[in-house]
């Protein structure tokens, strides 16, 4: 598989002529807010609840039609993950047509159509408005939900799973979510490979005809089209929609901590630390405070001369980036900031943002500060008047949120009205500093005792659940953790007696056969390592003696110092035979739950320092996960007995470099085969 490579280039034209000198000591006084001039969207209602908003824009021959749900959150339960298949099944085929006439039918007119568990869109050129209303409501009237799409969608579905396990990013998000919101909260609940498999077709079904109603639902409509012309299409495709039941729901509104909690996944082939700050707020649209808040911001971490972003930043060289957000919801939102630190600096982050979050609310903002965030602010929300469909999403709020009819007419004149104190007492009615949750998605044995400092460290898995609490054997050590694995595998004696080897494993990477190819020889130091796409070499490992180099695409990058080290490692086909020769120490980490199987966590460096990590199962002894900073995580399973030795028939690999896990089956195994300098090129 050969990557596409795709470059964009922007090209900024800019020009300023200056004439008279500036006192830039000063930052200039704001003129008077703008009169912002913003057309009332037209409205109108059907017999059967459907609110419909219209924008007329005729600068070009296009419509587009936004229907849009307004239902309570849900809680998914044990079906989690429900209302990420509604949109794609209803999208799977109608009574009327199958998906390819569906998707067929859509292409030949240009149009876009999409739906989604609380939405459905469609757009396309003026003249063919009729038949992109045809080819819509066929699929919200008539979906068929097919069998075989829910299998597809749940095969995508535990797919990203799989990979967002391993996703730091990914992980520390949900965490965060679990930890502010609880799992019984809908904002809370996670989505599982169990939940996953729980969800059949008559729980979409049952999801869609109890939601899919007008009586809840509003269709914006942007384009070449007056009011008029909108009742009579909108009557003709929409009037028979028949009006239902819609349940509400309550939640137990999110409290805040008491006191700073820390939450931690330990992730060991970490080389940075995901850090996410946050508290619950119960802030929405429309409310006193939303405004002021968008300016707190700005100020604390909305952007590049943001306090967070120049301290993180620009001053202590933590981080590429730190910022901040301060949500708003119906229900409730958070106020969170995050970025991702070198391992060694994680406790020092957490001090940083600690310091800011403390300091803008003891100490407020000041008249510079409010007077940047206000120009920033206005010029973006002037430039997002500039398209058509940012009136009837403000038609849609002001509806939705219950506003006064001229709150976006007003905003800018809202806007620059605040003052420093409204600022600083918005800061002190939102952020508590001493009642957060601090999560770091990283390595754990560099990093828990450090956080500790800043609250009880809980830990957790990379799914946001409470981490099993394994209690290791007293007298276990790193040492018997090895003796225990060579023993399982068949014995030291016979692991060591497999001088050379040579693998071929093969896998299946979106459609297209990968083949990775390797060779061993342990007593003259060398290991070779190809790996084939369609036949094509497209990267290749050497390692000899005293060199070694990596090859791809061209270019070859010779491994030196640490990295040749780390590398030479691997021309043992069992390295733990040979740790104590070779100078490398071995730490025992506790006992840890990989994937649901209790196993020893041994972390081994090199005389250097270089580190990995791996794990062996508390009850076979044997190994089943490598973690590697630069190559990501390998799983080893199906062990079968090969020349006296168990082996590892299958090896699932997870890395970010890679979009998906990759599980890779040995096909062939020679022990002790006579190589040649040419298995090593």
């Amino acid at each position: 598989m050969k990557k596409l490579i795709a470059t964009y280039i922007f090209i900024l034209l800019a020009s300023t002529i200056g004439f008279a000198q500036v006192d830039r000591s000063q930052f200039p006084e704001s003129g008077p807010a703008p009169e912002i001039k913003i057309a009332d969207a037209e409205t109108f209602k059907l017999d059967n609840g459907l609110k419909v908003f219209v924008v007329k824009n005729d600068k070009l021959p296009r419509v587009t039609f936004n229907l849009v749900l307004d239902r309570d959150p849900l809680m998914e339960g044990d079906k989690a993950g429900l209302t990420g298949f509604v949109g794609q099944m209803m999208m799977a085929g109608t009574k009327n047509r199958t998906k390819d006439q569906l998707d067929e039918e859509i292409d030949f007119i240009g149009a876009s159509l999409s739906a989604g568990s609380t939405s459905i869109f469609a757009s396309s050129l003026k003249k063919h408005q009729d038949k992109t209303l045809e080819l819509m409501t066929d699929v919200l009237f008539n979906p068929v939900f097919p069998e075989d799409e829910l299998e597809k969608q749940r095969k995508q579905t535990l797919t990203g799973l799989a990979t967002s396990k391993d996703n730091p990013n990914a992980i520390s998000s949900r965490l965060s979510s679990a930890m502010v919101y609880g799992k019984d909260h809908p904002y809370g609940e996670v989505t599982t490979e169990a939940t996953v498999k729980n969800i059949s077709v008559e729980d979409v079904k049952e999801y869609y005809n109890t939601f899919f109603k007008p009586n809840i639902a509003y269709l914006v409509i942007v384009g070449d089209m007056d009011k008029s012309e909108a009742q009579t299409v909108v009557r003709k495709y929409f009037s028979n929609w028949k009006v239902g039941k819609v349940p509400s729901f309550e939640y137990k509104m999110p409290t805040r901590s008491s006191e700073n909690v820390v939450g931690l996944v330990d992730r060991s082939s970490s080389v940075q630390t995901v850090i996410n700050i946050a508290q619950p707020v119960q802030l929405k649209l429309g409310d006193e405070d939303y405004i002021p808040s968008r300016l707190l911001n700005q100020i604390l971490g909305g952007g590049s001369s943001s306090r967070l972003f120049v301290n993180l930043r620009e001053d202590k060289g933590y981080t590429y980036g730190a910022y901040s957000s301060i949500g708003s919801d119906k229900l409730v939102s958070q106020i969170s900031a995050n970025a991702s630190v070198r391992t060694e600096v994680t406790d020092s982050a957490v001090v940083e943002f600690l310091h800011e979050f403390n300091k803008i609310v003891d100490e407020g903002v000041t008249e510079e500060e409010l007077e940047k965030a206000k120009a920033n602010l206005s010029g973006s929300f002037g430039r997002s008047l500039e398209s058509p469909s940012t009136i009837a999403n403000f038609a849609l709020n002001i509806e939705r949120y219950n506003l006064p009819s001229d709150y976006y007419k007003t905003y800018l004149q809202k806007l620059n009205a605040l003052t420093v104190a409204d600022i600083n007492a918005t800061a002190k009615k939102l952020i508590e500093p001493d009642k957060l949750y601090i999560t770091a998605v990283g390595n754990g044995s560099e990093i828990k005792d450090k956080l500790a400092r800043f609250g009880e460290v809980k830990m957790y898995d990379n799914m946001g659940f409470p981490a099993k609490e394994l209690t290791a054997d007293a007298d276990m050590t790193a040492e018997m953790v090895m003796e225990n694995y060579l023993s399982a595998i068949g014995g030291k004696e016979n692991a060591r007696a497999i001088k050379t080897a040579s693998i071929s494993m093969e896998a299946d990477v979106m459609g297209n056969k990968l083949t990775l190819q390797a060779v061993y020889d342990a007593e003259g130091g060398k290991y070779g390592q190809k790996t084939l796409i369609m036949g094509n070499v497209m990267q290749s490992t050497t390692i000899l003696e005293d060199s070694g180099s990596i090859s791809a695409q061209g270019q070859t990058m010779e491994l030196t110092g640490e990295q040749f080290e780390m590398a030479k490692i691997n021309s043992y086909l069992f390295p733990e035979a040979w740790y104590q020769e070779l100078g490398y120490s071995i730490e025992l980490d506790g006992l840890k739950d990989v994937e649901g199987t209790p196993a020893y966590k041994v972390i081994i460096k090199s005389p250097s320092g270089a580190q990995l990590v791996n794990y062996y199962s508390a009850d076979s002894g044997l190994k089943i996960k490598n973690e590697n900073p630069a190559s990501g995580d390998t799983f080893y399973s199906e062990y079968q007995e090969k020349g006296g030795v168990l082996f590892p028939m299958v090896w699932t690999i997870k890395s970010q470099m890679i979009p998906v896990p990759l599980e890779a089956k040995i096909t062939s195994l020679e022990i002790n085969p006579e190589l040649t300098a040419e298995d090593f090129q």
